[in-house]
């Protein structure tokens, strides 16, 4: 009787931290992606006003935070085995609150980028909420918790853009849009520090504190978990390389419509819709069908989807090519973190969750910065077509290099 009560309490005690991390995944997506159905409109308010020149700029200003993050993603992620998971997502939620707010000051591109890179610096959330969320569910549920995170994020990511649209348009004033995202962004900070509870217990391993050169021998023991370094890598920078420089695609489309912003959001928008639908479902047949199989249908799916997008003859098409994208991309981020919590032991997963943003993040940085050159100087369709071309490269190093998990569990993964 008593077993069955401990047995309760604990079941729903990791199933609030679930939820809890996807209420905060929620909101922080909502602080990322409000800007970017018009970062590039703000570049040129800033005062550039060359097409070519928007492009690029747009490009390196969205890729600093991530680059920023991959580099302090490691020591973030080492900290947060040492100090807490909880610790970390209250740090970088504050800080994102703060230096969102700062962007609505900035009064050239300069200031903007170097912004950017400070909120970059401070940044970790992601690889600190995953770690929590893995260590605390059952390893039979990871895909499935891993998936719900992942849907709350594109819910964030569906209402951000169609927000941040709606309110420049409302307010004729980009800069509002950022001061209303650190609101989002303090109530993130808010609901880890009074809901989530963490027992935490520092390894051995993060008492010792071991410099970056040990992270990386540790890394390199974990030979399982190498190979999805190049599958986040090229994951993220696929979705980034053309992302930045899509409202000036749509502008293209669209036409000089008084209502580009919102039209614009809602492009984004329904990507997250798209992807809120699936996965959840994709996720949770992870855990039965396989991870490995699961990343390739969704990978080949959504380099598919990307030639619609590439010869799209009007904005409409372009959407509805948008939604059957989100169908696929949905499942391969909550999939491949799914299946790097089974390589992993729990006491390790703050240092490797931290590496994997690396990887995560620096695809982030290297996606827009050389989209928007590739942009420039091929053309936006070209781009789409090479997106296309990447995720197809990417199902193929899947079904090469990656090797599916055993059921055999260390003993220190509880």
């Amino acid at each position: 009787m008593f077993k069955n009560s401990e047995q309760g309490t604990k079941e729903t005690s990791w199933q609030v931290t679930l939820w809890t991390m996807a209420a905060v995944q929620f909101i922080m997506s909502i602080a990322f992606s409000s800007s970017n159905p018009f970062m590039a409109l703000y570049v040129e308010q800033l005062g550039v006003h060359n097409v070519h020149h928007v492009e690029m700029l747009t490009g390196i200003i969205q890729g600093m935070t991530p680059l920023m993050a991959a580099l302090m993603s490691p020591l973030w992620g080492s900290l947060s085995d040492k100090s807490g998971r909880k610790m970390m997502v209250m740090r970088s939620t504050i800080a994102i609150a703060i230096f969102t707010g700062v962007l609505g000051f900035a009064q050239n591109t300069w200031q903007l980028m170097l912004i950017r890179a400070l909120q970059g610096s401070f940044s970790g959330f992601s690889a600190a909420s995953i770690a929590l969320v893995a260590t605390v569910v059952p390893q039979n549920r990871l895909g499935y918790a891993l998936g719900w995170t992942q849907t709350a994020g594109m819910i964030g990511t569906l209402v951000g853009p169609l927000l941040g649209g709606v309110a420049a348009d409302y307010f004729h004033n980009y800069r509002m849009v950022f001061f209303l995202t650190t609101v989002f962004a303090f109530s993130a900070f808010l609901i880890t520090l009074l809901c989530v509870k963490e027992r935490h217990k520092p390894s051995t391993t993060a008492q010792k504190k071991p410099s970056l050169i040990g992270q990386f021998k540790a890394i390199k023991q974990l030979k399982t978990v190498q190979s999805m370094f190049i599958v986040l890598f090229l994951t993220q920078f696929t979705v980034m390389s053309v992302q930045p420089v899509l409202t000036v695609f749509m502008k293209q489309l669209a036409g000089n419509v008084g209502y580009l912003n919102t039209v614009a959001g809602f492009a984004f928008a329904v990507t997250g819709l798209a992807d809120l639908i699936a996965s959840p479902f994709l996720g949770k047949r992870s855990d039965v069908l396989g991870y490995r199989r699961v990343l390739t249908i969704c990978m080949t799916g959504a380099g598919l989807f990307y030639l619609p997008q590439a010869f799209t003859p009007n904005i409409w098409v372009f959407v509805a090519a948008r939604f059957g994208l989100g169908m696929f991309i949905g499942g391969i981020l909550p999939t491949a973190n799914a299946l790097i919590g089974r390589m992993t032991p729990s006491n390790q997963r703050g240092q490797i969750y931290g590496f994997t943003s690396s990887a995560q993040f620096l695809g982030s940085f290297a996606g827009p910065f050389l989209g928007g050159l590739g942009s420039a100087a091929l053309g936006i369709r070209t781009m789409l077509g090479i997106a296309g071309a990447l995720y197809i490269c990417n199902m193929l190093w899947v079904r090469f290099k990656v090797s599916e998990p055993t059921d055999d569990v260390p003993d220190n993964m509880a």
